[in-house]
C-alpha cells in the first residue's frame, strides 16, 4: 500500500512516520521547501519523544519520502491524508482555507480513484466541502473520509501505534474497506475501529477534546474554591477520581491548558454551535475559566511582594504548555512572563525543549538559562509553569544557594506541602492550604 500525507506539521509528520513503520510507502508533501529539505536530509522538525528514531529508520530504508510537488506526491497513492493547519479565525472558527485549497488542487490532478482523508481537526460539514471542492474539477470516482486524530503531545507515537480506538467516518463500503485494511496492523490487540458517518466523526474529535478541557477547567474551579474554604484539592481529587464514573485522568489542577488542540477546538465547537443557533454555555464557561487560570499565580505573587514587582527578578521553570513537547501555543508561561514584565519585573526562564520557540516568539522580553539551576541566580522567587520530570526532585541545596529568597510559586503542584515547609520555603501552589 502507498499513501500520501499532505502537510508535515505535528499530525502529518507523526502520522506519516508511524504508517511507514508498518511497511507502508509514504510520501509527505509540504509547500515549504526549507522544511522539506531538512526532512529529506534526516533532520526532524518537531520534538516528540520516540519519533526521531523511527523517522530516521524509515527515511533510511526508503519508506518515508518528502516532496514539495503535490502531483508527484499523490501519483501512486491509494489514500491521501490532509493533515493541514486549521487555525482559529478572528471569531474563533476554524479556518479551512488550507484544506479547501489543497482539495481544489487535487481535483485538477486526480486521474483515478483515491480515498481523500481529513486528518486535521475540522468542523462538522468539512468532508462535504472537501468533496465539493474536488468534484468541481474531477468527475471521476473518489471518496472523502473523516479520520480524526487523538494524539497527545509527548506520547504521540504510542498513541498512534497503539490507539484506544480508530474513528472512521465514511459513506461508502469501498472507503471503509480501504481504511480498515490500512489500520488493521494498529488494532491487533482488539481495540476497536469505529465506523460512522462523516459528520459524526468530525464532531467526535471536537467533543472529545472539549470534554477533557471541561474536566480540567472544572478541577481548576474546584481548586480555587479549595483555597477559599481551606480544603486540599489533592484530597478532593483522590476522592472523586476513585469513582469510575469520573476517572482519575485530567483532574490535576494547575494554571490552565494550552497547546494546539484544546484552546482552538473549544473555540471552534462554540462557533460551530452558534452557526446553527445553539448557545453552548458550558464550553463558554470552560474557556473563560481557562483564561483566568493562566494568571492564577499573579495575585499570589503580587500579594507576597506587597503589590510592587518593579525591579523584582523571577526564575521561571517551564515554557512549553506541557512536558515532553516544544509546543508553546497558548502556554500559560508566556502569559505569566508578559504579566511580570508589564509590572516592571524581569524574568530568566529555562525549559528543556521549548526555549528556541519562545525566543523566536517573545525573545526580547525574557532572558534564558542553559539549565534549571543557572536560571535561579539572583532571583527573588522561583515560578514553576510546566511539570517536566526533572523539576520534580530538584537539589534544594543548590536552589537555596542560588535564590535570593526561599520562595516558590508552583503552578503545577510538584512538591508536597509538608516537604517544602520543612525545607523552610514560602510555598504557594494551586488549591492547597
Amino acid at each position: 500500500m502507498r499513501i500520501a500525507v499532505v502537510g508535515t506539521g505535528y499530525v502529518g509528520l507523526v502520522s506519516g512516520t508511524c504508517f511507514a513503520e508498518t511497511g507502508i510507502k509514504v510520501t509527505c508533501v509540504d509547500i515549504d521547501p526549507k522544511k522539506v529539505a531538512k526532512l529529506s536530509n534526516g533532520e526532524i522538525t518537531i520534538y516528540e519523544p520516540g519519533l526521531e528514531k523511527i523517522f530516521l529508520r524509515n527515511t533510511r530504508e526508503g519508506r518515508l519520502k518528502f516532496t514539495t510537488n503535490l502531483e508527484e506526491g499523490i501519483k501512486d497513492a491509494e489514500i491521501i491524508f490532509l493533515a493541514l493547519p486549521t487555525p482559529p479565525g478572528a471569531d474563533g472558527s476554524a479556518d479551512l482555507k488550507y484544506i479547501l485549497g489543497v482539495a481544489n488542487d487535487l481535483g485538477k490532478i486526480l486521474t483515478d480513484y483515491k480515498v481523500i482523508v481529513d486528518k486535521s481537526t475540522v468542523p462538522v460539514g468539512t468532508a462535504a466541502k472537501v468533496r465539493a471542492a474536488i468534484a468541481a474539477n474531477f468527475k471521476g470516482d473518489f471518496d472523502v473520509v473523516s479520520n480524526p486524530e487523538f494524539l497527545r503531545e509527548g506520547v504521540a507515537v504510542d498513541d498512534f501505534m497503539k490507539p484506544d480506538r480508530v474513528v472512521i467516518g465514511a459513506s461508502s463500503d469501498r472507503a471503509r474497506k480501504v481504511m480498515g485494511d490500512l489500520y488493521a496492523p494498529f488494532v491487533r490487540q482488539g481495540n476497536p475501529i469505529i465506523y460512522m458517518d462523516e459528520k459524526s466523526a468530525e464532531l467526535t474529535k471536537y467533543a472529545a477534546n472539549s470534554f477533557l478541557a471541561t474536566k480540567i477547567s472544572f478541577m481548576n474551579e474546584v481548586a480555587v474554591l479549595c483555597e477559599k474554604v481551606g480544603a486540599d484539592v489533592d484530597m478532593v481529587r483522590k476522592g472523586i477520581g476513585s469513582d469510575d464514573r469520573i476517572g482519575k485522568r485530567f483532574l490535576f489542577p494547575g494554571i490552565g491548558y494550552g497547546g494546539s488542540c484544546f484552546p482552538k477546538d473549544v473555540q471552534a465547537l462554540i462557533m460551530s454551535s452558534e452557526e446553527v443557533g445553539y448557545n453552548f454555555q458550558i464550553l463558554k464557561a470552560v474557556e473563560e475559566v481557562n483564561e483566568k487560570q493562566k494568571l492564577h499565580l499573579m495575585p499570589k505573587i503580587n500579594a507576597y511582594f506587597n503589590h510592587d514587582l518593579k525591579g523584582k527578578h523571577f526564575a521561571l521553570w517551564g515554557l512549553a504548555f506541557k512536558p515532553n513537547t516544544d509546543d508553546i501555543r497558548e502556554a500559560p508561561a508566556l502569559y505569566i512572563i508578559k504579566a511580570l514584565t508589564a509590572a516592571g519585573a524581569t524574568v530568566t526562564a529555562y525549559d528543556p525543549e521549548a526555549m528556541p520557540n519562545v525566543q523566536a516568539q517573545i525573545g526580547h522580553i525574557a532572558n534564558y538559562a542553559n539549565d534549571q539551576y543557572s536560571c535561579l541566580a539572583g532571583a527573588d522567587a522561583l515560578i514553576i509553569a510546566t511539570e517536566w520530570s526533572e523539576f520534580r526532585t530538584p537539589d534544594f541545596e543548590i536552589i537555596d544557594s542560588k535564590l535570593k529568597n526561599k520562595v516558590i510559586f508552583d503552578g503545577r503542584n510538584l512538591f508536597e506541602n509538608k516537604q517544602i515547609k520543612e525545607l523552610g520555603y514560602y510555598y504557594e501552589s494551586i488549591g492547597r492550604p
